[in-house]
């Protein structure tokens, strides 16, 4: 989805919602081009596991590399049949674009059968940022996710997530193949643990540390001149290579036996039929001196063949190729080529199609373009040399207010009475839901798909003065996202690029939103003394604002920090966010406050207290006709009866409580009330039949996202009494 051409924005201080000033861009994003470019994969059945099948597919013939096929045969070896090691696991090495992933991904194929538990693929670069190495805690996430873990049941710490990978892969037949690793340790931490797995790695560079775990390690060469031979014959024809075969082993040399660069030229032969083998390698050594800078190492240019490629390009093509150079995302639909473009939606259509014809454009899976990581340097050379001054700077505001709209439009259709500090009414005026559409994805879906291009449009537009505004309330309406699925790691960064530009744009509120919030990454990743920090200056913040809600809001994030340190001060927390949400006039936020006191109160030992302010918080919940939050607090009321012995009311409350949460889709939720009413039935010796139907569903829910605790209810089963 694509919203629109939005132009300028300056910061503005009116305010007409609750108690202070609400700051947000001047502008409105102006039509929306076309719809979201996003195919969402309909889900397995529940609880039904699906081996993964990730690695990408080889778009060209793969020639040659016998030894390191037949290499790769004995050192990963089925199931340590050569008295090796029951996990094999090894390292390719060499330049970029020599063709370590094809050996890998054709190995990958050709040997499916070794693997019937599936092949997972984890690319490094995209998880890889400007100032930090590559995220090793989402990187195995992903491999959870692949593997059937839901997010609610992944691990917050990379060594509970680390550990939890092996005792999913345990049992199982994986391949893992990481790319674009640059350290050991991204590679330790994805080992998997079944017999006959292997973990397959590329890397740019040699990493003898490998070794040292295990790894033997290849150097991936370039091509033999007869295998680059064979390439430009698959590629153009074996006629075009055997009318001129000292021109054809000529440009194989110019081409330093890269598969990338035989790959480009091979397109150039083949969309231009006056173009001759003699021609073509005429020009390109020409240019490969003249355009040093341009070089894929020292020795070698493939910049040249781009060069030829580009000129070919009618004129608005050329400039769609140049700007996109400059997108900070990774890839990028119809729409977000228009905006980035400034064009409207049909020439920026065509303009792709000819970029995609002259292969200088990858499609992905899901529908979205993007560029090879070299083209993507000569279209960003070409932007530079050929644009306008400020023409960058003004791509970066136009596609952060691209993605502001889109991303403001998710987070309200997630829930609309969030606490928010940006105001949009104007950003949003005029410009339909895409994700009220018939047939749209889920928003949540959507952001998932695209939040790594949002960071890195965050990233870029962070380092410009002028769009401070516009990056705090980015990161503000992303948290929706990640309050879903925990990418820490993302979350962190997002919401400190967020705070430092709500900072120096001076809206005391938004900082201390975002600081608040920055809190919750922080503790899951065990950062203690951080979050601590963060919550100091997010309160300082919010007393110069004069916002009672997000002084409120404060409160309630000092509330969390505190459950497990100091329970008095987290009530004081609560009790102090239940106020200002009641002056404030903030009903939810005051329920809510409530929900979290009266659990703190059951903890600190004072059930009786707690039933009375959790009572009130389902009320105001119902009131306010927000039934999962409701369910939620039944719940935590049916714990405090069971605390009392007071099992009736624990298993009414309990029971209600699962069923509400059922119909909500809350299974999470439900499973743990259902285990609830399992202990309770099983400690009251209740009918065995009920026990052992809410843990059977409660398995159900576990197995289906992969929960840990499914291997508990699981034994527990086995255990336990017999239907009748």
């Amino acid at each position: 989805m694509t919203a629109g051409r939005p132009g300028g924005s300056e910061p503005v201080s009116s305010r007409n919602d609750l108690s202070g000033t609400t700051y947000g861009p001047t502008v409105q994003a102006g039509a929306i081009h076309g719809g979201i470019t996003f195919n969402v994969q309909e889900a397995p059945p529940s609880g039904t596991y699906v081996p993964p099948d990730e690695i990408p597919p080889l778009a060209v013939r793969f020639v040659n590399r016998t030894k390191g096929l037949a290499a790769l045969d004995t050192w990963l070896a089925r199931n340590g049949a050569d008295g090796g090691a029951s996990v094999g696991f090894a390292a390719l090495y060499g330049l970029p674009g020599v063709g370590k992933t094809a050996l890998a991904t054709h190995w990958a194929e050709r040997e499916r059968e070794r693997f019937p538990d599936g092949q997972i693929y984890v690319d490094y670069a995209s998880l890889r940022t400007e100032s930090k190495a590559p995220d090793i805690s989402e990187a195995v996430r992903r491999c959870l996710k692949s593997l059937g873990v839901d997010d609610p049941y992944i691990p917050a710490t990379l060594e509970d997530r680390t550990r939890l990978l092996r005792t999913r892969s345990a049992g199982r037949r994986l391949l893992i193949f990481l790319d674009n690793v640059s350290g050991p340790a991204q590679a330790a931490a994805l080992m998997p643990k079944g017999k006959g797995s292997a973990l397959l790695v590329a890397s740019g560079s040699l990493i003898g540390e490998l070794a040292l775990d295990g790894a033997r390690l290849m150097p991936v060469e370039p091509l033999d001149q007869d295998s680059g031979l064979k390439v430009l014959a698959d590629r153009c024809g074996t006629g075009t290579v055997e009318a001129d075969p000292a021109s054809a082993e000529r440009l194989v040399e110019l081409c330093g036996g890269l598969p990338v660069a035989l790959h480009v030229v091979a397109a150039r032969l083949a969309a231009d039929t006056r173009l001759t083998l003699a021609g073509l390698v005429a020009e390109l050594a020409a240019e490969s001196r003249r355009l040093a800078g341009m070089s894929l190492g020292e020795e070698r240019s493939v910049s040249a063949a781009f060069d030829l490629a580009y000129r070919e390009l009618a004129p608005e093509a050329a400039r769609l190729y140049r700007l996109l150079g400059w997108h900070p995302g990774a890839s990028f639909d119809a729409g977000v080529a228009a905006v980035a473009a400034d064009l409207a939606p049909g020439p920026a259509a065509d303009a792709l199609e000819s970029l995609h014809r002259a292969g200088l454009l990858d499609r992905t899976a899901d529908g979205r373009l993007r560029f090879h990581d070299l083209v993507r340097l000569h279209a960003r050379e070409r932007a530079t040399e050929e644009e306008r001054p400020g023409e960058r700077l003004a791509l970066v505001r136009r596609v952060t207010l691209h993605y502001l709209a889109l991303t403001a439009l998710a987070d309200r259709a997630v829930r609309e009475d969030r606490l928010r500090i940006a105001d949009h009414t104007r950003l949003l005026a005029g410009v339909p839901d895409p994700f009220a559409a018939e047939g749209a994805p889920q928003p949540v879906d959507w952001l998932e798909a695209e939040h790594r291009n949002i960071l890195g449009l965050l990233r870029a537009a962070a380092r410009e003065e002028t769009l401070q505004t516009e990056v705090w309330q980015l990161a503000e309406a992303l948290t929706v996202l990640f309050l879903h699925h925990r990418h820490l790691g993302d979350w962190q960064e997002s919401l400190e690029l967020g705070a430092a530009a709500a900072a120096e744009s001076v809206v005391p509120a938004a900082e201390a939103r975002l600081r608040s919030l920055l809190s919750r990454p922080l503790m899951d990743l065990g950062e203690y003394a951080a979050a601590r920090s963060q919550l100091e200056r997010a309160q300082a913040c919010a007393e110069v604002s004069g916002d009672l809600v997000v002084r409120a809001s404060v409160q309630e994030f000092s509330g969390r920090y505190w459950d497990q340190r100091d329970p008095v001060r987290a009530m004081e927390a609560y009790r102090g966010a239940l106020e200002l949400n009641t002056a404030a006039n903030e009903g939810r936020g005051a329920a809510i406050a409530s929900y979290f006191l009266g659990c703190a109160q059951d903890a600190a030992g004072n059930p009786a207290e707690a039933l009375d302010t959790l009572r009130g918080a389902h009320e105001q919940l119902i009131a306010r006709e927000d039934p999962r939050m409701a369910a939620r607090v039944r719940m935590a009321i049916g714990l405090v009866h069971n605390r009392l012995d007071e099992t009736e009311e624990a298993v009414r409350s309990l029971s209600e409580a699962a069923e509400v949460l059922r119909a909500q889709e809350a299974t999470h939720y439900e499973a743990q009330a259902l285990v609830a009413l399992a202990d309770i039935e099983q400690r009251t010796q209740g009918d065995p039949r009920r026990v052992r139907g809410h843990l059977e569903r409660a398995l159900a829910i576990f197995e289906a996202g992969g929960s840990p605790r499914a291997q508990e209810l699981r034994e527990r089963l086995e255990e336990g009494p017999a239907d009748d």
